[in-house]
């Protein structure tokens, strides 16, 4: 504790190995509200459209939440991030299109995501909110909006220290595919212990093998996943682009979308990683473009994130998270499939001489964003 603590690494180190525990809590806090929630969703009927929102990494949980929303609710489910949404309302909000605004937020404090809200309100006729935060204080969660609003805070600990957020993002990740089943609660049960299982894996088991990985001398790292994935993908570029203070440049891209030209980045300093689905139709396509990486430019290496194991799929290394064959919600997969880039990140960071805690030596990345001014919408 000591060493990492000298090493600038304690919080970044907790809050990573705290996952599980925060994932049983989150479930909990839902469970707790499943009634007021219901009764808020159930008193606004006339919504016809959902948005998903946040800034950086929080932006990134509407990509993995889409489909989940927009197949319990039968409404149209867009992700569309908070500096989106400020810079130009008017292409993304409708006056009248009654509209709920789901709001991710760690702190709550960034400008992009009080001004969001401030501009929904101003363009739509009626929008509605429903904010999932960590931080009770934050400017988010004591708003005051046009039309109801309901805040769901989650539990102190996943309001991470760190500049990198790693438990606040999976904690909210689950809070919000739990909203989405919030009528039927009851059946994820055995999908949170599953999850809170195979987190415990990846941190006691695959975390030496992650380690070791991370002592290759990678310069570029590449992520894909597919449908919710590609928001798992996103996240965790991010998360060793930051740890890593741009010292590794990172990429991510759909398993399809990569033929598409960002193929080329890929060379004999690069690290692939591979985010799989669990979807048999999904994982069609992405065994493909697996194979098809033999062809052009060697990376340096690859390794595979994957529920259950892939036969054939022709990779030395591999994360597995089930021994017996469970399938979970591609949804509920994401919460911790995105625990190994997590890792990685932290020991490169501290491969690299950095401190996990606070990466970016000039402060040109910060916990919460500064420096933003937000102005008056015409």
């Amino acid at each position: 504790m000591q060493e990492l603590t000298d090493r600038g690494a304690i919080h970044t180190a907790r809050e990573i190995s705290q996952q599980p525990e925060i994932w049983q809590k989150v479930w909990n806090l839902v469970e707790r509200e499943r009634t007021s929630i219901q009764t808020f969703l159930n008193k606004h009927k006339e919504i016809q459209r959902i948005i998903l929102t946040g800034a950086g990494t929080s932006a990134f949980i509407g990509l993995s939440l889409r489909g989940v929303f927009q197949r319990q609710t039968g409404l149209l489910t867009e992700a569309i991030s908070t500096t989106d949404l400020v810079s130009h309302p008017k292409d993304y909000l409708h006056p009248d299109i009654p509209t709920l605004m789901i709001s991710f937020a760690r702190s709550g404090n960034s400008p992009e995501s009080v001004a969001a809200v401030e501009m929904a309100d101003k363009v739509c006729r009626s929008c509605y909110h429903f904010m999932i935060t960590c931080n009770p204080e934050g400017k988010l969660a004591n708003m005051t909006t046009k039309q109801d609003s309901y805040i769901l805070t989650l539990p102190h600990e996943a309001c991470d220290l760190s500049l990198a957020m790693t438990s606040s993002y999976t904690g909210m990740l689950l809070a919000g595919k739990l909203v989405a089943h919030v009528f039927d609660l009851e059946s994820t049960r055995k999908s949170l212990q599953t999850i809170v299982t195979y987190g415990q894996k990846i941190i006691n088991y695959y975390a030496q093998e992650l380690k070791q990985l991370a002592e290759l001398d990678f310069k570029r790292a590449v992520f894909l996943g597919s449908g919710p994935f590609y928001g798992t993908a996103t996240e965790s570029h991010l998360k060793l682009q930051e740890l890593t203070d741009g010292k590794v440049i990172c990429k991510r891209d759909s398993f399809l979308g990569l033929r598409h030209g960002p193929k080329a980045v890929v060379d004999e300093t690069t690290l692939v990683i591979y985010i799989f689905s669990n979807n048999d139709y999904a994982l069609r396509y992405e065994k493909d473009l697996v194979a098809s990486m033999k062809k052009g430019k060697a990376p340096l290496a690859e390794i595979g994130i994957m529920e259950s194991d892939i036969p054939n799929v022709g990779l030395k290394n591999k994360i597995v998270l089930s021994e017996n064959g469970y399938s979970l919600d591609e949804e509920f997969l994401t919460v911790c499939s995105v625990v190994p880039a997590q890792i990685l990140g932290f020991y490169k960071s501290l491969q690299l001489g950095l401190q996990p805690d606070t990466p970016s030596a000039t402060g040109a990345i910060t916990r919460v964003v500064e420096g933003v001014e937000i102005y008056a919408m015409h």
